[in-house]
């Protein structure tokens, strides 16, 4: 079948009033990936154990590598990636492999499915799958293009198909290429194309011919392989066209390679399984200002009076949203609001409803509610640079040391001294004496760089913090309360964005890579005692943790200081918030991703091509790249970020080297350049592709397409083309970055998110609202039910309530014919003018 649509934009006929204009509407979609966890996985090592790792691939481009967990059979890695996408990706692929330091990693099995079997659930999939065995008849990859013609003379009818070329092929030699013919197939006779040495890019244009035979009607196959001097020929893909489609539409274009089709082999459970989670989300993203009416109605929720906060439309709004839909939607909700200038008086919303409604101190923010979570989601994405400035010398250090520590005594390994030394066990009390040396060693940097963070912290967060403070302290003003004023900020502060970064370092982009058992348990104990230090200390010694007392002088001593600490971050000046009204979400100015890379010499010669790359450090920020040879050196070379047309990865066979990308860059006379870069890891890679992506996403003149390989030796690497200057063999993929905190703000799609939310609680919008009876009443409590925002609310607020429900379902309904219009419009079958403006 034809591939889908390449272009992520559609522009149609206005229809209108050309005041407003119809736009054009956006597609987009992306996918929520967690690689929970494996069990009964086969053994692959002697030892009778595996070390699995999973590789995560869309459309056969690895987005993602997992940690290694060594020596089980049951893995545990707990790994989440958001991956945006173009429309027509086509599948996703789990491999699970068994590292091993010696030779080829083992591949262990692979799971696989297809955009439509993700697509069929809303909610998404969460379950175990089992492992199926990996047939290299199945892995196949890659488009062929191909123009089909029947032609009717004196001779009969022929079909003429024209095999033009095919880009992106499975590499079936060791030498990370193929050698590629073309097999075309039309009833009893078959042709073949000339074989294309040594490329994955194959160029053939050649016509192949074929007689219609007697008989019914048949099917074209064309057939690609991989021809081999010795042994049987590897398969590549096929293409198969019924004879419908050769009649009434003859194939023209670029086609999807496909497996050869048969029956789905079951393991047996012989390969074990993976637990996955994985949710697609995609949407159609109207023009703006089809918008406006329901940012409006947010906006004005929190830039009301105090009295009417609860029958505002986002209270309830709030009321229609739970669990992981509540997460998702404090993100979009926190970036929208962010765009307008509007973040600090939307937390502190959220703020008074959340005091308004606690009546014990010591439940404040504990819950998992909207107002917990916007925080939450607001310290991330304003905050990460801060984080990173402040955390990661001490966290980097923490990895590179890998030092034993260990409190706990039912943890401890004794004998962990005598295999390393040869001088005999350690005690019990020489173990925790050692531990509580290198513990407060890190500690005292890491409460340090904290306490003397005031001027660092982003003028954002420190009046969102001051305004909690004040509603806090307007709540319990009683002296038995002083500490909640503290404890609210640091519950956000310590316990919900430093603590948790410690803890996992990689979710934060503080590592590449998850920590090994040792450094973890390392981590945690530092998590553990970063977060009492944010309790205040009041709850040390009353918890089943007796043996964190080593501890607790040092951290009773530093909770004054993150008195003080507080007491200088709220004390800041201004009520507006920094950057006003639609600014981005990180300023171009801040660096998003630094550290070294290998740069390959514009021109090398006389240099084999793995001596041509050298060591040099990079920043990456919204307006440059610049690189030098160590971060110390003032002297740096600088690349615009204007100048990029397109990032893209290199095979492998380029330079035989690998985890290669390639930057092209246009300068100011529209000479074009291009840069190779190569990584450490294919985790690496994917971050700097991704981070160039989003920096340059606004570039006008993008590459459509380029070439994987490099022009050595007078011809491409990759189609074997002698000119500098041919066009590009493989498509490029702007479109494809992974998602996280530096994530540009895009109002339209976060609305559209919040549209989608209010579409999934229509119903309970219009029971919960409109349809009660006893509205006017005041309701009693439901046991069975709970309570809810209208229980107990008296007529005033049952009727805004009322007023704001209806406003919603208003706006819900002009939603739903724009998108109705829209999307009979992509189908030609609607007339202009039908909405109403």
């Amino acid at each position: 079948m034809p591939s889908p649509p390449q272009s992520s934009l559609t522009t149609w006929a206005p229809s209108w009033p050309e005041s407003l204009g119809l736009g054009a509407m956006a597609k987009s979609s992306s996918l929520n990936v967690r690689v929970v966890e494996g069990r009964a996985l086969p053994a692959k090592d002697v030892s009778g154990s595996s070390d699995p790792y999973c590789i995560v691939k869309v459309d056969d481009e690895v987005v993602a590598r997992t940690a290694t967990i060594w020596r089980s059979l049951s893995p545990f890695w707990g790994e989440e990636y958001t991956v945006h996408l173009p429309l027509d990706f086509h599948h996703l692929a789990f491999y699970v492999l068994d590292e091993d330091t010696v030779g080829h990693d083992d591949v262990i099995g692979k799971i696989s499915l297809s955009r439509e079997a993700i697509a069929a659930d809303p909610q998404g999939i969460d379950s175990w799958i089992k492992l199926s065995c990996v047939d290299p008849d199945a892995e196949v990859q890659g488009e062929i293009c191909l123009a089909v013609q029947m032609v009717k003379d004196v001779r009969g009818r022929r079909l003429r198909c024209h095999v033009l070329q095919a880009r992106d092929l499975a590499p079936r030699d060791i030498t990370g290429t193929s050698d590629p013919f073309a097999r075309v197939f039309w009833g009893s006779q078959s042709l073949e194309t000339s074989t294309i040495k040594k490329t994955r890019f194959p160029h053939w244009d050649e016509v192949l011919e074929l007689q219609e035979t007697p008989g019914s009607p048949s099917p074209l196959r064309v057939e690609l392989w991989d021809w081999d001097m010795v042994g049987k020929n590897d398969f590549l893909g096929m293409v198969e066209f019924p004879p419908q489609v050769l009649e009434q539409n003859p194939p023209n274009g670029w086609f999807h390679l496909l497996p050869f089709p048969r029956a789905d082999e079951d393991a047996g459970g012989n390969l074990g399984a993976l637990r996955l989670k994985v949710r697609l989300t995609e949407d159609r993203v109207l023009p703006s200002q089809y918008y406006q009416p329901l940012r409006e109605l947010l906006m004005e929720s929190v830039l009301g009076p105090a009295e009417v906060d609860a029958a505002s439309p986002l209270a309830v709004l709030e009321e229609l949203t739970s669990g992981d839909c509540r997460q998702e939607l404090a993100t979009k909700l926190v970036k929208l609001f962010l765009g307008r200038g509007l973040a600090g008086p939307f937390l502190d919303y959220l703020t008074r409803r959340e005091v308004a409604r606690t009546t014990d101190p010591n439940t404040l923010f504990r819950s998992n509610s909207l107002a917990s979570k916007s925080m939450e989601q607001f310290m991330k994405l304003v905050g990460m640079p801060y984080l990173h400035e402040v955390l990661k010398p001490e966290i980097s250090r923490v990895f590179e040391e890998r030092k034993y520590m260990e409190l706990d005594p039912c943890r401890m390994d004794l004998g962990r001294t005598r295999r390393i030394s040869f001088k005999g066990a350690s005690s019990e009390e020489h173990v925790r004496e050692a531990s509580l040396e290198l513990l407060t060693g890190y500690l005292g940097p890491i409460v340090d760089a904290i306490v003397g963070s005031v001027g660092r912290c982003p003028a954002a967060m420190r009046l969102v913090f001051k305004q909690l403070h004040q509603r806090v302290e307007e709540r319990f003003p009683q002296a038995e309360h002083e500490d909640v004023k503290y404890l609210a900020i640091s519950g956000f502060l310590f316990l919900r964005f430093f603590a948790p970064a410690i803890l996992t370092p990689k979710l934060f982009d503080l590592r590449d890579h998850h920590a090994d058992p040792q450094t973890g348990r390392s981590l945690l104990l530092l998590a553990k005692a970063v977060q009492s230090i944010g309790n205040l200390g009041q709850q040390l010694g009353q918890g089943k943790e007796l043996w964190m007392a080593p501890l607790h002088p040092f951290l009773l001593q530093s909770t004054s200081r993150v008195r003080d600490f507080l007491d200088q971050l709220v004390d800041v000046d201004g009520k507006e918030e920094a950057g006003g009204p639609a600014r981005a979400l990180v300023p171009p100015s801040v660096t998003v991703r630094e550290g070294y890379l290998l740069k390959r010499k514009e021109e090398p010669t006389g240099l084999a091509s793995r001596f041509a790359f050298k060591k040099r450090y990079f920043w990456l920020s919204g307006e440059m790249l610049s690189y030098s040879k160590s971060p110390e050196c003032q002297m740096r070379t600088s690349i615009p970020v204007s100048h990029i047309r397109a990032v893209e990865c290199v095979d492998e066979g380029a330079f035989q080297l690998p985890y290669v990308m390639q930057m092209v860059t246009q300068d100011g006379a529209g000479a074009p350049h291009t840069t190779y870069l190569q990584c450490k890891n294919v985790n690496e890679l994917n971050q700097w592709l991704s981070a160039l992506r989003k920096a340059s996403a606004r570039n006008p003149d993008k590459l459509a397409t380029c070439h994987p390989g490099a022009f050595r030796s007078a011809r491409w690497t990759c189609c074997l083309q002698a000119e500098r200057s041919a066009a590009g063999c493989s498509r490029t993929h702007s479109a494809v970055t992974l998602g996280d905190w530096s994530d540009p703000l895009d109002p339209d799609a976060e609305t559209q998110m919040v549209y989608r939310q209010l579409l999934l609680g229509r119903d309970q919008l219009r029971m919960k609202f409109l349809e009660d009876s006893n509205m006017d009443a005041t309701p009693e409590a439901d046991p069975e039910k709970g309570s809810s925002a209208t229980e107990g609310a008296c007529p005033d607020a049952l009727a805004g309530q009322r007023e704001a429900a209806a406003r919603l379902l208003e706006v819900l309904a002009d939603l739903d014919q724009a998108h109705e219009v829209f999307q009979q419009k992509e189908q030609g079958k609607v007339a202009l003018g039908c909405l109403r403006p």
